[in-house]
């Protein structure tokens, strides 16, 4: 394919390949750039007609003369926002790039690198090359390609072989801008063999103007270690946010995800992990909230490649307003991996007349002995429930309210870093609360 039919092939974000970007890069990255560029001309906008795309429409995005935002921009509310303070270790990325002034890295181990992936792409490429783009697969999802074939900075966070890395918080802030913007900001996380940490990822944007975040985020999990991937995307009405989150665990290593999501117009979360040694385990737990007319979208897959490999789901959803959710929760066992333990639940909860939530669980089991469950529910709150309360002298509110806070808690008391778990909650039963109170 020739650079002017990728051009056209691209146009929805021509604007946007056709920028200025940077130059001096190492072979191997010059050259995944273009096949990330060739992927996603190929794969374009997902069309309705796409299965995995059948109930979430991106296509208006089609329309918005997106530009890429300015390099720097006024972070200065950040300082006042609820989600500012969930950890010690602070990285902070303004408009998807990293902004040392507003970091905090002094907490740092010898043993745990945490640094602009930019800067270590300039300054030692050959310890990210084994990682970067061999994890998130981008022929599958175009926009996994847009992020390869655009992204400028981003996190690299690398655990050294048994190394106890404290809570690291990664903070992207798209700053108010009077013009739709688009950032791809990319997450590397290493850990080597024995290696524990806990990385967390926050999405937050200021202003009206429209902006798309189209973020990529690489687990590596080596053998024996032990990562705690925490997402929140609580950007503004005006956002259009698309994120990947891909792991790859080694033997007995493990990974645990947790997504939480209340922001955005629009929001789609493609969350998973290939279990790639005996003994390997990943637990899924998500919590979304969406209120008014949000689209809320969250596909996860679970890659049971080895044996012995136990994986554990749990999203839960809460609606009001008129608001869209989709659920499709994907549990692939591969031939060979026996004695699989997988177990998927989604559980929904509309408060409104106008809620609509899709949810499909599947199960793709090419092997006999293996052990699989998965379930699906949508509902109100349990009107016995609700008057067991009131008649132990409850007021309605506030009976309504233990349940629905129950209901979501199941999923934030699975967040291990306590910080983190008292921030997300507070913030999202403040949410909560405004779209009870409507």
């Amino acid at each position: 394919m020739t650079r002017a039919a990728a051009d056209q092939a691209a146009a929805p974000f021509a604007g946007l390949f056709g920028a200025k970007r940077p130059t001096a890069a190492p072979l191997w990255l010059a050259r995944l750039r273009r096949e990330a560029e060739k992927s996603f001309a190929a794969q374009g906008l997902p069309a309705p007609g796409n299965e995995d795309w059948r109930q979430t429409n991106v296509q208006p995005l089609a329309s918005i003369p997106f530009e890429r935002a300015a390099a720097s921009g006024d972070a200065s509310e950040l300082a006042d926002h609820p989600l500012a303070e969930l950890a010690p270790v602070r990285v902070v990325l303004v408009n998807g790039r990293f902004a040392p002034k507003l970091s905090r890295l002094d907490a740092l181990s010898t043993s745990v690198r945490v640094e602009s992936l930019a800067r270590a792409l300039a300054e030692a490429p050959e310890t990210v090359e084994p990682h970067l783009g061999h994890v998130a697969a981008m022929d599958r999802h175009p926009f996994v390609a847009l992020n390869t074939a655009l992204f400028e900075d981003g996190v690299l966070v690398a655990l050294a072989p048994g190394a106890p890395g404290p809570a690291i918080h990664v903070i992207h802030l798209v700053t108010e801008s009077s013009r739709p913007v688009a950032v791809f900001p990319r997450v590397l996380v290493v850990a080597g063999a024995g290696a524990k940490g806990t990385v967390v990822e926050s999405f937050l944007s200021l202003g009206g103007a429209p902006s798309l975040t189209g973020s990529v985020t690489e687990i590596a999990v080596a053998e024996n270690a032990q990562i705690d991937h925490v997402k929140v995307q609580a950007e503004s009405d005006a956002a259009w946010h698309v994120a990947t989150v891909a792991g790859r665990v080694a033997r007995d290593g493990r990974l645990a995800s947790h997504n939480v999501s209340w922001g955005a117009r629009l929001a789609r979360n493609d969350i998973g992990a290939v279990l790639d040694g005996e003994g390997a385990s990943c637990h899924l737990y998500g919590l979304y909230l969406a209120d008014a007319s949000r689209h809320v979208d969250n596909h996860t897959w679970l890659d049971h490649a080895k044996p012995h490999c136990p994986s554990w789901e749990m999203y839960k959803g809460i609606l009001a307003g008129s608001a869209r959710a989709v659920f499709n929760g994907r549990i692939i066992v591969r031939e060979g991996a026996q004695k699989t333990d997988a177990k998927q639940s989604n559980k929904n909860l509309i408060l409104s007349d106008g809620g609509v939530v899709y949810t499909r669980p599947q199960l793709e089991i090419y092997a006999n002995d293996v052990r699989c469950t998965h379930g699906a529910t949508i509902g109100r709150l349990d009107e016995a429930a609700l008057f067991y309360l009131r008649s132990r002298g409850i007021p309605a509110r506030q009976a309504r309210d233990l349940l629905v806070h129950a209901f979501a808690d199941d999923v934030l008391g699975k967040i291990p870093h306590e910080g983190a778990r008292t921030a997300v909650g507070r913030a999202l039963f403040a949410r909560l609360a405004r779209d009870l109170e409507g």
